[in-house]
């Protein structure tokens, strides 16, 4: 309702009171928004008339309104979903009127209801009977505007958003920043406002300092940009206690904090909040410092204006710097890397006056290390640890704590360590050698009071946190580089522990052992001697596995040993060693410290002394201290042993007197204590193991023969022992892991002493029989229906007892005729009664009861493993009963079985032994129960495949169901004898292939087992070694996959192999190489497998020679396949390596084919596969296959004459390939009869190509011509019959030799010319395994995890080589060649530029914003805040409908100042694929939404704007774009991408512009288009100072 009738109104109205009763409406309802307008203007005009009387009932008349209408109606909008926009803001001009009016006291009620709602968290629900925080938010700033400043209420405010901003989303905080805090600065005088924003600042700060979280970072800086123009304003009032950002510490500290946050508007924000302090100092031209909280705290930011020059320089190379790595694309900012080191520079040079925080340097390398592209995480990386700077100790110092904290964590990259491409697989990674450098210069940098503290606490954070293999390893050798020098005491041996423990969570073997060798060297040399005691040192020892590291007799041992020799009698000593030291000081030479010797020895005795009050019925010890002990025995007989003479063993019998003492009497003393007898059983069981079997008994060292004969004197009484123990002693749960410990034992002594003549004697004539007939005795005692504890106890170990026997046995240790070995075919009659039943198959143990350990006791709750462990003991005890006296073939389907039943009992790491029992009855049953053995083999499988994440057990699960599945006499059947089980072989194969492309290793196991059964080697020729061989005639698919396989690896796993090609070529120095034994798990040792298969065949062997011919069959049509697949084709792809590795195998098996096989089906597919489009790598193997074809076979010359004939249209570029092959015409030409007609044929041919329209092929043929025509001079060809020949020839190579001034065609003529395969390589000289796998691919720049190198086929054994198929080349000419294409691109030397010039400089620096610094604001108010100039050009988009088109335009129209672009929907905004190209131009460019259907009366109304149309299409009348001016009110509209212009808009169009085109194709893409227009009418308009 308008003013003027409101004024109406009240000219007729002598009571305005009654006016306004009558506009106000029910508070249960919503009224109308004119009605709320109306009102609203009434009241607003009533308060501007005086009023007088009538004053007091207007005021209660108005507040009446703000209770009744305005309160009650803006919980009524909080309630509504839609938000009720107009409706909201119609409200708060009422309610704006009318506390206008009011007095205090009702601003104070209202904002007592009002604030409460602030505080409360946005649940997301709608109560109606409280306000939304949206319309609390909005009424508190119509609030705080309408009336005058009140410090009540304004404190009141503040207090109350400053407590709720810390709960709030971002959004929130923005309204509230905007709409109360601006509000109230804005209304405040000088004074007021400077009170309020230290209010704020002190506050944030405050908040800061408590709580340093990413989220708090965040927060602080959005308020602090938002307020940014109030803090950084130049007035500057003393009086006023106005915030000073740039003296406040914790301020840089916040934005330092934010420059390295997560989030890249946190990031922007702290930036834009740098570069305005910078220029506020800049521009006030004073002298500025932090100010300090501590006198030993660092300042962070000065200024001073006889430097500002150098400062100014330093922040806009900084905030460069930081802007760049926005961008994370690595070809932007590596050109930015310079300025970093010349911020270093500028930092480090200025230590002295300390204008620049080394901290600053830090935030640009954490942002890297952040950084979401891994390149630019590598980079950082590496120019932190080349930093030369960090040699200056101050340096050092200062970034000791980010190179323990931020470079320690982002070194857990495993993606860092991948070497770089000019590396060897073999190699180190270049991370890694940076990695050793810069560990040690930067421990030499640090101050000597410094370097322990760090280097503790450095290795304490290694230790904080799981790591991947890779890092750790390299980590650990980094460590291992520091020089010798005295640093850690006890803490730092347990820091280390615990590293130890982070490394054996890993689960590769290598990498794991030599993470440990690399970590115990560090230890060694950084270790004070003087601070640690021995017993500290000996526990730390334990850390490290025997099996993986620390090995006796490998180089790490003996580096231990001689770091304990150099150090003895220098280590702290403890209160043992000082009771040890005064017994022994007349054999100590320093009373006052520990010997080795002395200190093993009484911790000897101290451990095998046992009170006899213990507990003689408990649990086996801890078998940690034996451990330690026994290490420590041997270290110190080692010891002793580097001091006396040579084979003379000094004090190792005294040393061990204590435990053969206890030994000698296990036989005697049935009243020896348990404890003590476990212990000492414990020890001799670790010092067996640890001592080193050697293969040879002659070759074992002194102190392993001496501790042999120690102990062997004792070996009767532990034996006696043992098979008292065993015979029905145990009989207490506890026992069963007791048990394991004498089996354990009685292994060792029987694996040791079984040489020996009267003991081994004893060993088979008495003790294994009397063993045996114990346990058996047990197993048939009659079992109770209701068992007891000491029964099923019994039970449990005779049969542990038997299995343990049966596999000694097994191994071949005594002879099979012996009476041990008869002794335990007595086990047939307990497995295989005379009766039909089967009854101890598969037979459980019920859990036992007994008073004292009821059923539900922890004692008896694992009962279920032990059972399981029971029937495994049975199938072990079944396998070698099987292989030594075979089950009759009635029995054998019935115990398959069984065997089938307990595959779904046990575990999957109790299998095996089953597995190894069906391998030997299978091909029993397969003749007459094939049903039976597909069930077999299937279970079987399935649980391998169960296992597959378990790499404890997996493998040689695997192992055992290969040589299961695969075995001989199944292999041999054939389809026609049993369908059923060939096709379930078959099936197999197929899901190990699909297996081992997920898991390395998988087909190596198949393919080497497959292979050494097919051709043994070294075994004998004869009728069955052809029998076994034919089956691979059956199963050749499994040879055509180890022919080609070895996928590409998935780059987490190529780095794996490589980084264990690297620690395995470390030989001997890295004593995990000697202690851990190959695997064999490498991803190319399938086909070295196969190769050295294919290798070893005879082809005189007319069954080898089948076998050949039709490998070679299946290859070729592999290879034709992938040629005739629509798939693409790309350089190193899987398609690429596949064809590669078909054609190298082809060469190795080429001079073992027929002659007939060769010319009949060979080279008529080699020349078929040669028109194909090939990759380099697979182009040169067939060009070289068909040149040796044609050398060995000069009879088929013809073919390749063929191959020039066909239809032209077809051959192509493919004709390179042939014409290659006449470039080596002087190896075929001395072969052929008629060697001018050959020649002439080839001249013809080759000049006919000469005139191709294709450059490459001209090139090809240029070369052929040159290499063939000199040929001329070599008797090919008298002078006088070339006839015109000679000019047309002359001709050709002179237009050859002219190409030099054509630019790149004459650099490809010489380099084709230079090129391997036209120059070094000779076809036949060159003809080798190396060439064929290593040189061609490193020569054609094939992946280098492709190359199959030298030292492979060395490593694998006796790899077969021949005259006709060396295995290296006789030359190095070709090996010594370095790869390089004939087709390159020209790379000149960048010319020196100014200072910004080499920058991709996305920003300007000084002009650096926040995307929402005011989160209401407009995209153009957001542009005009920055100072961005824009023009009048509008640019209509309705027609587009692509969003990459789209945002590609947008990006366009920003960067050029278009006033707005106009799409058909703005749903554009939030595809990603627009985002992708947009990259945030559109919070910045102003966008209109037009549909097309709308798009005729928007061109209508902008023309009767004063706008031009112009159309972007080409027509009969439209205007070349070169000679077109644009007007400036100009309106750009965009076609279609397919349809253009429609024809109803042309006719609303005032000119089309067409782009001049000198191309066939007549169109260009519609961004690019619209790109040069927009171009072209910014160049107009805008002019030269301001568009550059």
């Amino acid at each position: 309702m308008s003013r003027f009738l409101i004024n109406t109104l009240l000219s007729h109205c002598h009571d305005p009171g009654n006016l306004i009763n009558t506009l106000r409406w029910q508070s249960t309802s919503l009224p109308d928004i004119d009605k709320i307008e109306a009102l609203t203007t009434l009241i607003q005009e009533l308060s501007t008339k005086s009023h007088s009387a009538r004053e007091e009932r207007f005021i209660c008349e108005v507040q009446s309104v703000i209770w009744d209408q305005c309160m009650p109606l803006l919980k009524m909008i909080s309630g509504e979903d839609d938000g009720g926009k107009d409706l909201l803001s119609a409200v708060c001009g009422l309610f704006a009127a009318c506390v206008s009016v009011c007095q205090t006291d009702v601003h104070e009620q209202v904002c007592q209801i009002l604030l409460p709602v602030l505080m409360m968290r946005d649940d997301g629900s709608h109560e109606t009977s409280r306000f939304d925080m949206d319309v609390a938010i909005e009424a508190t700033a119509v609030l705080l505007s309408s009336i005058s400043y009140n410090r009540y209420i304004i404190s009141k405010t503040l207090s109350c958003t400053l407590g709720c901003i810390k709960d709030l989303s971002d959004s929130k905080v923005s309204k509230i920043i905007v709409r109360i805090w601006f509000t109230i600065l804005k209304s405040c005088s000088k004074a007021e406002e400077s009170e309020t924003l230290h209010q704020i600042w002190e506050d944030l700060m405050a908040w800061h300092q408590r709580d340093r979280t990413e989220s708090v970072t965040a927060q602080v800086l959005l308020c602090l940009t938002a307020l940014s123009d109030h803090l950084c304003s130049l007035e500057s009032d003393s009086s006023c206690n106005r915030p000073e950002p740039t003296r406040s510490q914790w301020f840089f500290r916040a934005i330092q904090a934010g420059l390295t946050h997560r989030d890249s508007v946190t990031r922007k924000r702290a930036l834009y909040l740098l570069t305005r302090c910078v220029a506020l100092a800049d521009a006030r031209r004073e002298d500025v410092g932090t100010c300090q909280t501590l006198s030993t705290e660092e300042i962070l930011f000065k200024w001073t204006s006889e430097k500002k020059q150098l400062l100014r320089e330093f922040w806009e190379d900084y905030a460069l710097v930081l802007e760049t790595l926005e961008e994370n694309q690595i070809h932007v900012i590596r050109p930015v890397l310079n300025r970093i080191d010349m911020l270093v520079e500028t930092t480090s040079t200025d230590v002295e006056d300390g204008l620049f925080s080394p901290s600053w340097l830090l935030c640009i390398y954490q942002r890297m290390f952040y950084s979401e592209n891994k390149a630019v995480m590598k980079e950082g990386v590496n120019h932190l640890l080349e930093l030369k700077a960090l040699h200056h100790p101050g340096f050092a110092l200062a970034f000791s704590q980010f190179i323990v904290g931020p470079l320690t964590d982002v070194l857990a990259e495993s993606s860092l360590y991948h070497r770089s491409p000019q590396q060897n697989i073999r190699d180190c990674p270049e991370l890694g050698k940076k990695l050793q450098t810069f560990m040690v210069n930067f421990f030499n940098s640090l101050p000597e009071e410094n370097k322990g503290s760090v280097l503790l606490q450095f290795i304490q954070r290694l230790g904080s946190r799981h790591w991947c293999a890779v890092p750790l390893l390299f980590l650990s050798q980094a460590l291992s580089c520091l020089s010798l020098r005295p640093l850690l005491n006890s803490d730092g041996l347990r820091a280390f522990r615990e590293v130890l423990r982070c490394a054996m969570i890993t689960h590769q073997v290598l990498l794991r052992g030599a993470s440990q060798c690399f970590l115990l060297h560090a230890a060694l040399s950084l270790t004070d001697v003087s601070a640690v005691s021995l017993n500290e040192v000996l526990s730390f020892l334990v850390c490290f596995r025997a099996e993986e590291s620390l090995s006796r007799g490998t180089t790490v041992w003996m580096e231990l040993c001689g770091w304990l020799r150099m150090n003895e009698n220098h280590f702290r000593l403890t209160d043992g060693d000082s009771r040890s030291s005064e017994e022994l000081h007349d054999k100590t030479s320093n009373s006052n410290r520990a010997s080795v010797f002395s200190h093993v020895q009484q911790r000897l005795k101290t451990f095998l002394t046992v009170p006899a009050s213990s507990d003689q019925t408990g649990s086996v010890p801890d078998p940690s201290e034996a451990e330690l002990l026994a290490r420590a025995v041997l270290l110190s007989a080692d010891l002793q042993q580097s001091k006396a003479e040579p084979n003379e063993i000094a004090g190792l019998e005294q040393l061990l007197q204590p435990l053969l003492d206890v030994l000698h009497r296990l036989g005697t003393n049935v009243y020896l204590l348990q404890h003590k007898t476990d212990k000492s059983l414990q020890l001799l069981l670790r010092l067996l193991q640890l001592r080193g079997r050697a293969e040879d008994p002659e070759k074992e060292d002194a102190v392993a023969v001496a501790l042999k004969t120690q102990v062997l004197s004792a070996v009767e009484s532990v034996q006696g022992f043992l098979l008292r123990r065993l015979s029905g002693e145990l009989r207490e749960f506890c026992d069963v892991e007791r048990a394991e410990l004498y089996l354990s034992v009685l292994r060792e002594l029987v694996l040791t002493y079984a040489s020996v003549s009267w003991y081994g004697s004893n060993l088979r004539q008495n003790y294994i029989p009397k063993l045996t007939t114990n346990c058996i005795k047990i197993l048939n005692e009659p079992s109770h229906q209701k068992p007891f504890v000491s029964g099923q106890v019994q039970r449990v170990v005779s049969m542990a007892t038997l299995a343990l026997l049966c596999d000694i046995a097994d191994g071949g240790v005594w002879n099979s005729r012996s009476e041990a070995t008869r002794s335990l075919h007595s086990l047939t009659d307990y497995f295989y009664p005379s009766s039909s039943s089967l009854q101890h198959l598969n037979q459980t143990l019920l859990k036992p009861t007994a008073a004292s350990d009821p059923s539900d006791s922890p004692v008896l709750k694992d009962w279920g493993r032990i059972v399981a462990q029971f029937i495994r003991d049975q199938w072990m005890c079944l396998s070698f009963l099987q292989k030594s006296f075979p089950a009759g073939h009635q029995q054998a389907p019935e115990v398959l079985r069984a065997a089938v039943e307990a595959l779904a009992l046990l575990p999957g790491h109790l299998v095996l032994p089953v597995l190894d029992y069906m391998m030997t009855v299978l091909p029993q049953v397969a003749q007459s129960d094939g049903s039976l053995c597909v069930d077999a083999i299937c279970a079987s499988w399935n649980v391998v495949q169960a296992l597959s994440t378990n790499p404890h057990d997996f493998w040689s699960t695997l192992q055992g169901f290969v040589r299961l599945a695969f075995n001989r006499e199944l292999l041999q059947l054939t389809e026609e004898l049993n369908p059923q089980i060939t096709a379930c072989i078959q099936q197999i194969v197929n899901e190990l292939m699909d297996l081992a492309q997920v898991r390395s290793g998988v087909f190596n196991v198949l393919v080497q087992h497959c292979c050494d059964m097919w051709l043994p080697s070294g075994a004998e020729k004869g009728v069955q070694t052809d029998v076994v061989f034919s089956s691979a005639l059956s199963h050749l698919n499994i040879l055509t996959e180890a022919c080609v396989y070895g996928p590409v690896f998935r780059r987490d796993q190529r780095l794996i192999q490589e980084v264990q090609s690297y620690v395995e070529q470390l030989g001997d120095s890295c004593a995990a190489n000697t202690a851990i034994n190959s695997d064999n798990r490498d991803d190319q040792f399938p086909r070295m497998c196969v190769l050295d298969f294919l290798c070893r065949l005879n082809p005189s062997n007319q069954l080898h020679q089948r076998v050949m011919q039709e490998l070679v069959q299946r290859l070729l049509k592999k290879d034709a396949e992938i040629s005739k697949s629509k798939v693409r084709y790309y350089s190193n792809s899987i398609q690429h390596r596949v064809k590669n590795r078909v054609w190298q195998t082809l060469l190795l098996l080429l001079p073992k084919l027929r002659a007939e096989f060769v010319s009949e089906f060979v080279l008529s597919h080699v020349c078929e596969a040669g028109f194909f489009s090939n990759q380099a790598s697979v182009k040169y193997l067939i060009e070289w296959t068909l040149i040796l074809i044609l050398h060995q076979y000069p009879s088929h010359i013809h073919s390749l004459w063929d191959c020039f004939c066909l239809d032209h249209e077809k051959t192509k570029t493919s004709i390179c390939a042939f014409l290659s092959v006449l470039v080596h015409l002087n190896i075929l030409l001395p072969k052929l009869d008629e060697k001018q007609v050959h020649w002439r044929r080839a001249m013809e041919v080759i000049l006919q190509w000469c005139f191709s329209h294709n450059f490459s092929v001209r090139l090809y043929a240029l070369l052929a011509l040159k290499r063939v025509w000199e040929l001329k001079d070599a008797n090919v060809l008298s002078e006088e019959n070339l006839g015109g020949l000679s000019t047309v020839v002359q001709a050709c190579l002179n237009q050859a030799e002219a190409m030099q001034n054509t630019g790149n065609a004459m650099k490809n003529w010489t380099r084709i010319q230079e090129h391997f395969f036209f120059g070094v390589f000779h076809p036949i000289r060159d003809y080798s395994v190396e060439t064929i796998f290593e040189t061609f691919p490193r020569l054609s720049e094939l992946a280098e995890d492709e190359w199959l190198p030298v030292w492979k086929f060395e490593s694998f054994g006796n790899f077969p080589s021949c005259a006709s198929l060396p295995l290296k080349n006789p030359v190095m000419d070709l090996s010594e060649h370095q790869p390089g294409d004939w087709i390159q691109q020209d790379k000149g030397e960048m010319e020196p530029e100014e200072r910004w010039a080499e920058v991709q400089k996305k920003i300007t620096p000084w002009k650096l914003s926040v995307q929402e610094q005011e989160p209401e604001l407009m995209a153009q108010q957001r542009a005009a805040r920055l100072g961005k100039l824009t023009s009048a050009l509008l640019v209509v988009a309705s027609l587009i409908d692509k969003p990459t088109n789209l945002g590609g335009l947008c990006r366009t129209c920003e960067i050029f100042g278009a006033k707005a672009l106009v799409l058909d929907s703005l749903r554009h905004v939030n595809d990603k694929q627009f985002q992708a190209l947009s990259v945030s131009s559109e919070l910045w460019l102003p966008l209109l939404e037009v549909k097309p259907a709308e798009l005729s009366d928007f061109l209508q109304l902008k023309k009767s704007e004063g706008y031009w149309v112009i159309g972007v299409e080409q027509t009969s009348n439209s205007q070349n774009l070169q000679d077109y001016t644009f007007p400036e009110r100009s309106l750009l509209l965009l076609g279609n991408e397919r349809e253009g212009i429609p024809a109803n808009l042309l006719q609303l169009v005032d000119v089309c512009v067409e782009i001049p085109q000198q191309g066939i194709t007549r169109s260009l893409n519609v961004h690019v288009s619209a790109a040069l227009l927009v171009w072209e009418y910014t160049r107009q308009h805008l002019g030269p100072s301001t568009g550059s």
